[in-house]
């Protein structure tokens, strides 16, 4: 889940200083990933099917799944809690559930293999997709809680704040929302990244070497990192926030095929939130029933916590909107720090491709579906 926060102005048009594919799959380690994402993202599926059931219904709708999909908005449609049914919404479309994606950055190249129709997507995720020319179209946004990241350090660390890590070794996924919280947190006390000695991991090497001592600090985002800092009886820093929004996204033909239906599905899918910020105890009861938790109860308590105070990455999505100027201009000061950083070789129009006027009728159509 699904991180930057500083006004730059944006390129002269979403082509502008574009860096190549190339550049973009090989930030991250997402190049090694490339052969392969495809194939773990598609979870079988065939080639999306062209003819329509009837006018506007898709015969297939294909819902990336980003981690177990046993908890959240995944579970909530997929599993059809409170008789919730997204294929009998959209007219009889079967809905199939490409799995394995550990994070919407993932997606993003499923999206370019044309293996998946429908995704979450964070603002790092949509800001790589302007960048790498992948078919998206946006549909619509939110904003992330401002407390869904958290610093941890151990109990009986001297790192107190902000200052108080220069020199630290501090482990974070780089270029995720962890990382400008990070860049945003350092600055309150007038460091920079390069004030700390860095450590990119992903989440569960990041806890590995945490649990170990390996580092003195890691960043990372809920449930995850709520779930460590109860396993590991860490304290997390004060005054850590989050910034940016997260999307829900189409691929760009079939949108275009089917705008009625993706925006259905954006509905469904702030209906389903807004069921389970309504039932918290009764949701994760129904997430624990399909295996959405550990042996222990500790996951399912610190879940349930998350879930009340609405900590998690989806707890927003019950007030899903399309796009408006605040999610574009915090996406693009996302992609231009990142820019700055390095993280993102070339500048980037995020502006220019979330106010695009070809997605026009989309976003027409999901503001109608929003509004019931």
């Amino acid at each position: 889940m699904p991180s930057l926060d500083r006004t730059h102005s944006a390129s002269p048009s979403p082509s502008a200083g574009r860096p190549s594919r190339r550049g973009f799959l090989a930030l991250g380690g997402l190049a090694a990933m490339t052969p392969v994402l495809a194939a773990c993202g598609a979870g079988g599926t065939t080639p999306q099917e062209t003819e329509p059931i009837a006018d506007g219904v898709p015969q297939q709708l294909r819902f990336a799944v980003i981690g177990s999909g046993k908890t959240g908005i995944h579970a909530a449609l997929r599993y059809r809690m409170n008789g919730l049914d997204l294929g009998a919404t959209l007219g009889g479309t079967k809905v199939s559930w490409p799995s394995g994606f550990t994070a919407s950055l993932p997606v993003m190249e499923a999206f370019k293999a044309g293996s998946v129709d429908f995704s979450f997507a964070t603002a790092t995720a949509v800001a790589y997709a302007v960048g790498g020319d992948v078919p998206i179209v946006p549909l619509a946004a939110y904003p992330l809680p401002g407390s869904e990241v958290e610093i941890l350090v151990p109990r009986g660390s001297g790192i107190r704040g902000a200052a108080d890590l220069k020199g630290a070794r501090i482990a974070d996924q780089k270029g995720t929302t962890g990382t400008y919280s990070l860049i945003k947190y350092l600055e309150t006390a007038g460091l920079r990244l390069d004030d700390v000695d860095y450590v990119d991991l992903p989440a569960a090497d990041a806890e590995s070497a945490f649990a170990n001592g390996k580092v003195d600090a890691w960043i990372s985002w809920q449930p995850a990192i709520g779930l460590a800092k109860a396993r590991h009886r860490a304290r997390s820093l004060p005054g850590v926030r989050t910034y940016d929004y997260s999307f829900y996204v189409a691929g760009e033909s079939f949108a275009k095929d089917y705008p009625e239906a993706v925006a259905k599905t954006v509905r469904a899918v702030r209906d389903a939130q807004r069921a389970i910020n309504k039932s918290p105890v009764k949701s994760v009861d129904f997430f624990d029933g399909i295996g959405g938790f550990g042996s222990t109860d500790l996951e399912r308590d610190v879940y349930l916590e998350l879930t009340r105070k609405k900590l998690l990455s989806d707890s927003n999505a019950d007030a899903l909107a399309v796009v408006d100027r605040k999610a574009v201009k915090s996406t693009q000061d996302l992609a231009d720090n990142f820019h700055d950083l390095g993280v993102y070789p070339s500048g980037i129009d995020v502006t220019g491709f979330l106010q695009d006027t070809r997605f026009d009728s989309v976003r027409k159509a999901v503001a109608a579906e929003l509004a019931k």
